[in-house]
């Protein structure tokens, strides 16, 4: 072990338990047939964590905090009190059966990261680490790649700020999806940005991780068709309507030129450590048909790759792997990522090439309790690996954070666990944990909880909101997500708040599952109060509209301050992290159009499509652009039936399975309102944290 994982491991410790690192020691021990193993035991009055690298010992450290110390870390709420003197530790031994422990999609360090700093990618790393993780994607600070190798290239300094996308949506442009949008990128950016993936890098590396690196696929900007006229460069398709995008041929001369361009400044930047995420023609199609060109494409991407780094091995999304790609590869030079946890049987076992079978489970980091807690109790990996398949480890590829915290609790075990936990007595630890204190009603609640909320068959795709819902007649759904489904009564979600309402506990974890089980709550109780104004209107009863309009209105007023409660639930804190990275007024003004219209509009202004995608049950969007946007639609509908005058929906455009962003006079309206809320300067108020209003509001409800 050297020298500075040694170090590296005690200043860990020494981050995670401030109080108490004194009574720790570190000890080595020898990997287990190449499998990553840790220990725990108990002399002298000490903690004894033993691993065979920085990581190994992290884990050891993160299975003791949990299972023998009670102690809850989680995004959402944690209880971590420690008596002075360290619990004594039961002696165990663990050998981690999954090579690889991926954590992160590209979407994740959007929709959940764009405004992260230093201190809280530290906190997020040390997460990582106790959790076992050993293979994060590390694409913070790519931006300074960028502007060296198209530098280099030829293009003009202003060109290349044009081609990078605003801060906010770097995830698309990596997966070689768009360009250019919502930017152009601030210099400043790019210069703190590198200081930032820097000190990522340093710090996943001395923690022996293995990170995934952005590798080199052919990606390019429109603007180098223009100074290399005689290369093979093919414009795709705009992409949902944002934008469109370059692919140069990995045939072609240039893309060993430029390629080994990239490769060149990436090492002199951020070292390169093995490990290169490249997708071709992602979401896209090869410009020339056939398994030849294909296999052509894939040699020659490897090529490159072996000659930056003659150990690396390239990584591929499963989504958009080709089997003439894949196969043209070295046996040991493929590593696919398996997102979903599905793709591997419409792939033919990815035809013997390993893989790391995934849990996805959010998307754009939209606000719902759900999850099929009982699905990643199984352990994919273990039942994967008993069917004889070539899977070689597990991952979280959610693509965003900071929601259902019990659900992430669980598939963070299962990245190292052995074999399927027993999820009764699981949830009863975890209850425990996570409010400090063994209590009937707790685990009532959660029994409860486990067959609504966490019930088999919740674990994909969100369904819809009606608070964040663009409004209509009969919506369909609240963004590119399932429409309205409820799979539970909410009685049920109710019954159980009450019972959690009785437990003795002051934890920050308790707290928000409070708030986040009554947002819930009242976000399936809108939907019936919708459907009482959508029916006073189709039967033309102005007053029963206007009075269960003003119903609807005056909860989500109530439920803007409940969520407020929580720091995790707030726009405002958004916001404010995105602007902080400013360094001058026009900078700012950037950033907060980036926070705004990556949760709201998402696309152009004038052609999107994908508009609530990111919705968010979050305080200040509820009650400042979803609230505001209701009342503008009842306005609307109000005064059709004072004018007697006729509505209708039916065939309307569409987009993505609800009417399209400008798809009448209405909407043309509402659209603007949208657009003035993105690009104005916003303005909050701060609220008091009076957690009484949870009482308050459970009795008006649901008393």
């Amino acid at each position: 072990m050297h020298s500075y994982q040694k170090k590296a491991a005690e200043e860990f410790v020494r981050r995670i338990l401030p109080r108490h690192y004194q009574q720790v020691s570190l000890l080595w021990c020898e990997p287990e047939d190449s499998r990553d193993v840790y220990e725990i035991g108990w002399q002298d009055g000490k903690l004894i964590l033993k691993g065979n690298s920085p990581v190994s010992i992290a884990a050891a450290l993160g299975w003791y905090l949990k299972d023998m110390a009670g102690v809850n870390l989680s995004w959402c709420g944690s209880h971590r009190e420690l008596p002075e003197s360290l619990p004594e530790a039961v002696p165990l031994r663990h050998v981690i059966e999954q090579k690889y422990r991926v954590y992160l999609n590209y979407c994740t360090v959007n929709y959940s990261a764009s405004w992260w700093d230093w201190e809280r990618w530290e906190k997020e790393i040390d997460y990582m680490a106790l959790n076992g993780v050993n293979m994060p994607l590390c694409s913070v600070g790519i931006e300074a790649v960028w502007y060296d190798v198209l530098l280099e290239m030829g293009m003009e300094e202003d060109d290349i700020r044009q081609f990078l996308c605003g801060p906010a949506f770097s995830a698309w442009q990596w997966m070689t999806n768009i360009e250019g949008f919502a930017g152009p990128m601030p210099k400043s950016w790019i210069d703190s940005h590198l200081i930032l993936g820097q000190k990522i890098m340093e710090r996943v590396l001395e923690l022996g991780m293995m990170p995934i690196q952005q590798g080199f696929s052919g990606y390019i900007p429109k603007k180098m068709a223009q100074l290399y006229p005689d290369s093979r460069i093919q414009r795709k398709k705009i992409w949902w309507g944002v934008s469109d995008s370059a692919q140069l041929d990995p045939a072609d001369p240039l893309f060993e030129k430029m390629g080994g361009c990239f490769f060149r400044h990436m090492e002199r930047l951020y070292g390169l450590h093995g490990y290169y995420a490249a997708d071709p023609f992602h979401e896209s199609q090869p410009p020339v048909e056939g398994e030849e060109y294909l296999q052509d494409v894939g040699r020659s991407i490897e090529k490159l790759m072996l000659s930056a780094d003659r150990g690396g091995i390239w990584v591929m999304q499963a989504w958009s792997v080709r089997k003439g790609i894949a196969c043209a590869v070295s046996s040991d030079r493929l590593l696919i990522l398996d997102l979903n946890g599905q793709e591997y049987r419409r792939k033919e076992n990815f035809w013997g090439y390993p893989f790391v079978t995934g849990v996805l489970h959010n998307f754009g980091g939209r606000i719902k309790l759900h999850g099929d807690m009982g699905w990643l109790a199984g352990n994919r990996f273990s039942i994967l690996r008993e069917e004889g398949l070539n899977v070689c480890g597990s991952g979280l590829f959610m693509e965003g954070i900071g929601q259902n915290p019990v659900y992430y609790d669980l598939a963070f075990e299962m990245l190292t666990a052995k074999g399927p936990k027993e999820l009764g007595e699981w949830i009863k630890k975890y209850v425990r944990r996570r409010y400090g204190t063994k209590d009937l009603n707790a685990e009532k609640a959660w029994d409860l909880l486990l067959k609504t909320v966490y019930a088999p068959g919740t674990n994909e795709v969100e369904t819809s909101s009606i608070v964040c819902a663009r409004p209509a007649v009969e919506v369909k759904k609240s963004g590119p997500n399932e429409g309205f489904v409820f799979a539970y009564g909410n009685d049920r979600l109710v019954q159980a708040l009450k019972l959690l309402r009785k437990v003795n506990s002051r934890t920050e974890g308790y707290y928000f599952d409070l708030v986040d089980i009554l947002r819930q709550a009242l976000s399936n109780h809108a939907y019936g109060i919708y459907r009482k104004v959508s029916g006073a209107f189709l039967n033309r009863n102005l007053e029963g509209m206007k009075r269960y309009s003003g119903e609807f209105l005056e909860l989500l007023e109530d439920l803007d301050e409940i969520v407020d409660l929580r720091p995790e639930y707030r726009f405002r804190t958004w916001v404010s992290d995105a602007v902080s990275w400013g360094s001058n007024a026009e900078e700012q003004e950037l950033l907060e159009y980036n926070a705004t219209a990556l949760l709201t509009i998402w696309g152009p202004d004038e052609s999107t499509v994908l508009f609530d995608y990111a919705w968010r049950e979050w305080s200040g969007l509820i009650g400042q652009y979803y609230a505001e946007r209701w009342k503008l639609f009842f306005g609307y509908l109000q005064g059709i039936l004072e004018r007697d005058e006729e509505y209708v929906e039916l065939g309307l455009p569409q987009a993505i399975g609800r009417e399209s962003w400008r798809a009448n006079a209405f909407y043309e309206k509402l659209a603007d309102f949208e657009l003035s809320f993105i690009c104005g300067k916003k303005r909050f108020e701060e609220c008091s944290a009076d957690y009484g209003l949870i009482d308050r509001m459970t009795e008006k409800y649901f008393s």
